[in-house]
């Protein structure tokens, strides 16, 4: 899995420092089941993916959906266990910590970059 992290679109803030990016198709399937929660600074960046479930998950997630040009289209916060979330029209998804979306202050609209870990 690649490693880097999540800003917003020119450099207004880190959103997260340490994220995987999970664009195989195996590592979609997979996501966080079996892993750990995220903490404060971690996410899961899934592409393509439109939807995404947390059954077998342990704990909430926080979940902006975005375009082909990776701006929100759609903000999901403190998503429980055993639900199925989904956006139309979204090319990725970006799983975060439990009110990530709060603290971060993520609006649709907002414009996401992910860069690579050096």
């Amino acid at each position: 899995m690649r490693r880097g992290q999540v800003a917003l679109a020119g450099g207004a803030a880190v959103i997260a420092n340490d994220a995987g990016m999970a664009d195989g198709a195996l590592e979609r399937m997979r996501g966080l089941i079996g892993r750990p929660p995220l903490a404060r600074g971690e996410a899961l960046w899934l592409e393509p993916c439109s939807s995404v479930h947390t059954f077998g998950m342990r704990s909430e997630l926080d979940l902006a959906f975005l375009s082909s040009t990776k701006r929100i289209v759609k903000l999901a916060a403190r998503v429980k266990p055993f639900r199925v979330s989904w956006a139309l029209g979204a090319r990725a998804t970006l799983e975060l910590w439990p009110g990530a979306i709060e603290e971060m202050k993520l609006e649709v609209g907002d414009t996401l970059m992910w860069e690579e870990a050096p």
